[in-house]
């Protein structure tokens, strides 16, 4: 029976799995390398080894509403799109509000993780770890959840850059900048087009004589405040827009989505245009990128072919001259080196994790890890769906299938991934959001169903197909079920907008015309997803009908 866990990591992903260890009975034990909670929102003038780093000006690109953790909302006056100070103090309120600081062992890193000579019998670990002075210790925990993340070792692909060693000004990896106060005046080259490199290069370029961005592929960019001034995720990350993409073609939809943001701006004209198409992988949230390119304080390059002293050549023959400062945006690598190296089964370019979260070579499931994923959204309800799993399976209340069927399924996974996306060693863990949320959620038994919500709580129903697929919506129904789920979803819009009640106005009435084509999008939005259900599962809504009695969740 597994009562002790270690936790590696006090991240957001350590917090959550802390406290889903709390809610299952267990005793967690977390161990933090640094002086302080929060991981990569943890804001270090200096950039330290092995660890997560951010700049002093980062916001995070997911909307408050959509990243909070399933029971305990973000306060209403909090902007919708966070500061890193205002994530970091949020988790402060998370883990006083759920008592985790107690459980917490601060400056201690964990040098090794091994089974102990007995783990045939009991799935125990030993895990050996170092404070600050230098003092090793050992301990034995019944089970250990790996809460590290993957974003700790910058890639610095130098050899694929011939003459780099003959540059003659600056150059680092995104993971070291802080911010701008270098590049006053400089020229300035950006490689990479990810969303640290679009945030550097449109923040250089307040302050740099010219920056250059250099991309590989190209990428699409999507801006954060989208239709009527919504932020973008709680426009169009909803359970109808799910289904849509479970009932229309792919490429229909990239088609869809891909005339919608160049209208914005052809990524085209603005040499953006990338090589994949829109969903197959995730896309730059960037606001201030156009018009830094259509300002021309950014401008847009092909692949660097080589450098020469201060000269740098790309692809296409051009040239651009005196450049003081090359910034790698180049991702990262992932590592455990704690580990055992037979722990993790690889799987093409990616560690194999029984979705994503169990290895599926171990003689007990005493192992996870937690926060290893990526997908368009945040990571704080991820990692905290994953955990609340694990804790599940930890206390046996879950079975996992057994060694060979978990292999099977990691393999198709993988094949799933490399069909959808564009995978490589740098981007291995890309999920769709939705999809695996309620892949998790089915395996605890949380996932809402839309037809019990249809005939028991049409108004519910309404906002959970509608509206934005927030935490809240796991914490309806079976374990660990919230009392507050149905608020929080019902008010989430009335979160959204109190920060920008710093005016009054006079709010117009809404029109007829307005509400009978919002009943009818309702009916038929109802209409799709019944016949959603029936063709994946014909006998689910007869089932439900015959067994339906009148009940309010």
């Amino acid at each position: 029976m597994v009562h002790r866990v270690a936790v590696i990591g006090a991240g957001p992903s350590g917090l959550t799995s802390m406290k889903a260890c709390l809610d299952e009975g267990m005793v967690p034990t977390c161990f933090e390398s640094s002086d302080d909670l929060g991981g990569l929102w943890k804001l270090k003038e200096v950039s330290e080894p092995n660890r997560a780093s951010i700049y002093r000006s980062l916001t995070i690109n997911i909307s408050k509403e959509m990243m909070c953790y399933s029971d305990f909302p973000i306060p209403a006056d909090y902007p919708n799109y966070m500061h890193h100070s205002k994530i970091l103090t949020y988790f402060r309120m998370y883990a006083d509000h759920f008592k985790l600081l107690q459980h917490i062992r601060f400056q201690t890193s964990v040098k090794s993780v091994k089974q102990r000579p007995d783990f045939s019998r009991t799935g125990q670990w030993e895990v050996v770890t170092e404070n600050r002075d230098g003092q090793e210790e050992r301990h034995v925990f019944d089970a250990v959840i790996c809460c590290t993340g993957h974003f700790n070792y910058p890639n610095l692909p130098l050899k694929d850059f011939p003459g780099i060693e003959t540059f003659e000004g600056k150059y680092f990896h995104s993971w070291d900048y802080k911010g701008p106060e270098d590049m006053h005046g400089k020229r300035m080259v950006v490689i990479g087009i990810g969303n640290s490199g679009g945030d550097i290069a449109a923040e250089g370029s307040r302050v740099a004589q010219q920056v250059y961005m250099s991309t590989r592929r190209g990428a699409w960019v999507i801006r954060q405040v989208s239709d009527n001034g919504l932020p973008v995720d709680m426009k169009y990350n909803t359970r109808f827009v799910h289904i849509l993409f479970q009932l229309l073609p792919i490429n229909f939809l990239n088609w869809i989505g891909e005339k919608k943001l160049n209208a914005m701006y052809d990524h085209t004209m603005y040499a953006l245009k990338p090589k994949h198409r829109l969903f197959s992988q995730i896309p730059v949230i960037n606001d201030d990128l156009p018009l830094k390119i259509l300002s021309g304080s950014v401008i847009v390059k092909p692949n660097v072919k080589e450098i020469r002293g201060s000269t740098v050549v790309f692809d296409d023959g051009s040239v651009v001259e005196k450049v003081d400062i090359i910034v790698f945006a180049t991702g990262y690598n992932y590592d455990f080196p704690y580990l055992p190296s037979n722990t993790m089964h690889k799987s093409g370019h990616r560690v194999g994790l029984y979705k994503h979260v169990f290895p599926p070579n171990l003689e007990h499931p005493t192992l996870a890890v937690v926060g290893f994923i990526h997908a368009l959204g945040a990571i704080m309800p991820q990692a905290e769906m994953q955990a609340r799993w694990v804790t599940r399976v930890f206390k046996g209340h879950k079975k996992l299938p057994s060694n060979e069927a978990m292999l099977k399924a990691v393999e198709n996974d993988t094949k799933d991934m490399e069909k959808s996306y564009i995978m490589s060693k740098l981007t291995p863990l890309q999920v769709d959001f939705v999809s695996y949320m309620d892949d998790i959620a089915g395996e605890i038994g949380v996932r809402p169903s839309l037809p019990w919500l249809f005939f028991t709580d049409y108004p519910l129903y309404k906002r959970v197909l509608w509206g934005p697929v927030t935490a809240y919506q796991y914490r309806l129904m079976g374990p660990g079920r919230w009392e507050g789920a149905r608020r929080a979803i019902f008010t989430q819009f009335d979160r959204m907008y109190q920060p920008l009640k710093t005016r009054k106005l006079e709010a117009p009435e809404a029109s007829i015309t307005g509400r009978l084509i919002k009943l009818s999008l309702t009916i038929m939005a109802g209409g799709a997803a019944i016949y959603y259900i029936h063709v994946r599962n014909p006998t689910a809504i007869p089932t439900l009908l015959s067994n339906f009695h009148p009940q309010t969740i």
